[in-house]
């Protein structure tokens, strides 16, 4: 299966966001994250919405489980495709948080809910980070998979994680629990503040089911043809 790509909409105003998605004739799935999402608040995902681009509400709620469920039930009315939480959070966390996400799907009408997935380990973070600085014990790919674990136990659609950590979570953890993997790059550009990083062809070799695609795309010359290419580059001219 090819990997559906994600564009990160990494910028500071919707009126950038806009504007570079005003490039594209396609619709594509975006990742709306903290910075432009707390530049704009809920008005971006509607204007989003209404060019008929797909959205992943990148927030990664982490509290005690009755704020995190009462902010998921806001956040389902926004009407996005996919939201997430910090699986650090717990397993209770983890339920009150779909718990939300119904009841907010409910409460607006809808009848499609979005899917839910937990981050595991940021990309950014390496073993020596992780060890030395947040005291996690354990080698990161069991970490990772431990973090996955529990949240399928909680009822939740897949992790973020990095793309070599996707063939461990379908063979450990379900073959159907879904990886969202950011760090992709192209080959030749640079890693940025990423650590585990991977190209779309390696992705998809791994497994990956969505790809987080930032600055290779949103930072090219050409945006519109750096998408193609990260599409050709997994065979899907």
């Amino acid at each position: 299966m090819t990997p559906t790509i994600m564009i990160a909409l990494d910028f500071p105003t919707g009126q950038k966001a806009l504007e570079f998605l005003d490039r594209f004739q396609e619709p594509v799935f975006v990742k709306v994250g903290m910075e432009l999402y707390y530049s704009e608040g809920p008005s971006i995902i509607e204007e989003i919405k209404k060019r008929g681009h797909r959205i992943f509400l990148d927030l990664k709620l982490h509290d005690i489980p009755n704020t995190v469920k009462s902010a998921m039930k806001v956040l389902a009315r926004l009407g996005v495709d996919m939201t997430n939480v910090h699986a650090a959070g717990g397993i209770k966390m983890m339920q009150a948080a779909k718990e939300g996400l119904m009841e907010g799907v409910q409460e607006r009408g809808g009848s499609e809910i979005p899917m839910l997935i937990a981050v595991t380990q940021l990309t950014s973070t390496d073993e020596e980070m992780m060890h030395q600085e947040l005291l996690v014990n354990g080698e990161m790919e069991d970490v990772v998979v431990h973090y996955a674990e529990n949240a399928r136990k909680a009822g939740l659609d897949g992790v973020v994680c990095s793309a070599w950590e996707s063939p461990m979570i379908h063979e450990r953890v379900a073959s159907n629990f879904r990886t969202i993997t950011p760090g992709i790059r192209l080959a030749g550009d640079a890693k940025g503040d990423q650590s585990r990083v991977a190209t779309p062809a390696k992705a998809k070799a791994l497994g990956s089911d969505y790809l987080v695609i930032g600055r290779s795309i949103t930072k090219a010359a050409d945006p519109v043809a750096a998408y193609a290419r990260c599409k050709e580059d997994m065979g899907n001219e």
